[in-house]
């Protein structure tokens, strides 16, 4: 993984600048500006969570392939600026990253901080599958221009090796010499108290930003639904293997999709689980069968991990 992480680098002059954005109507090209904008910050919010992990890396190697993920999110973020700026033809407006997701950043960095090491984990292999196999192949197809296919394939290629990993890590995390470690590591009530108040921050201002950020523009550039379902259930497929459950955030989240799933449960209950989540009400729903979540916990996690990916390029 390293050899590839050090071969598979590119630069941004890879791409061709010179094509002409093809013809777009005003409203499509305010969309593609302010999408592309967004994607700005979130590549840069993703190379913050890199570099939360390089720190916390205790393998010379895993430090050194997180290093080169956070060049990755850099190098994403500069094209996916550079990029807004060539579809900004004809300077409808002035663009700014999002409010919700301006807001959102500095609250979901400071609670990485003070949350374990599996939660942060967690986070970041959710947001890639989300970005990965839903907005970015639904951005590009929406836009449908040579200039962000180049670009996207580019890019999809690096976060093919930062979901790898993501995988990789959860084996790790799900560990008997991890939870040894987790169990034995006692932290003080400050340390709670802060986890606890960053993780309330993070959770009431996450569902404004995913909701104009990835759930709003799925809506456009993908109506039918069936990527963003499609991220959700590989959530819940990797929530399905053995000691996944064991994990903090896992069983959180695991307790609030069964109370939400619960037949006595009304709207406005099933609305507050959402609320409390940060997620949209329709993705609490059971989206994995019970024969695909048996299937899911006899695979090995490189298989779903693979199984993940191939989605990328369907």
């Amino acid at each position: 993984m390293l050899r590839m992480c050090r071969d598979g680098q590119w630069s941004v002059g890879d791409l061709d600048w010179s094509q002409a954005p093809r013809p777009m109507s005003a409203d499509d090209e305010r969309a593609v500006v302010q999408y592309f904008t967004d994607m700005a910050q979130i590549e840069r919010l993703a190379g913050a969570l890199f570099v939360e992990q390089q720190r916390r890396a205790r393998d010379p190697v895993l430090e050194e392939i997180f290093a080169s993920f956070v060049v990755d999110e850099m190098r994403h973020s500069h094209v996916a600026q550079m990029l807004a700026d060539h579809y900004d033809v004809r300077r409808l407006e002035t663009y700014r990253t999002s409010p919700s997701l301006a807001r959102f950043f500095p609250h979901f960095i400071e609670a990485i901080r003070h949350l374990a090491d599996d939660v942060a984990n967690a986070y970041i292999t959710s947001g890639e599958l989300i970005l990965d196999i839903a907005l970015l192949r639904s951005i590009d197809d929406f836009v449908a221009d040579p200039l962000s296919a180049q670009a996207m394939e580019l890019i999809n290629r690096d976060e093919s090796r930062h979901i790898a990993i993501d995988y990789y890590m959860i084996g790790y995390y799900t560990s008997d010499e991890y939870l040894r470690a987790r169990t034995r590591k006692k932290k003080s009530l400050r340390e709670h108290a802060n986890a606890a108040r960053t993780f309330a921050a993070m959770t009431v201002l996450g569902r404004p930003f995913f909701r104009d950020v990835f759930f709003g523009p799925m809506d456009r550039v993908d109506p039918s639904g069936a990527r963003i379902t499609e991220a959700f259930k590989r959530m819940q497929l990797l929530g399905a293997r053995p000691g996944v459950e064991q994990l903090p955030l896992a069983r959180f989240w695991s307790s609030m999709m069964e109370l939400y799933n619960q037949p006595w449960m009304g709207r406005r209950g099933k609305e507050a689980i959402a609320r409390v989540v940060g997620a949209e009400p329709r993705f609490m729903e059971r989206l994995a069968t019970e024969e695909e979540l048996a299937r899911a916990r006899r695979m090995s996690l490189d298989e779903l991990a693979e199984e993940a990916l191939a989605l990328k390029r369907s």
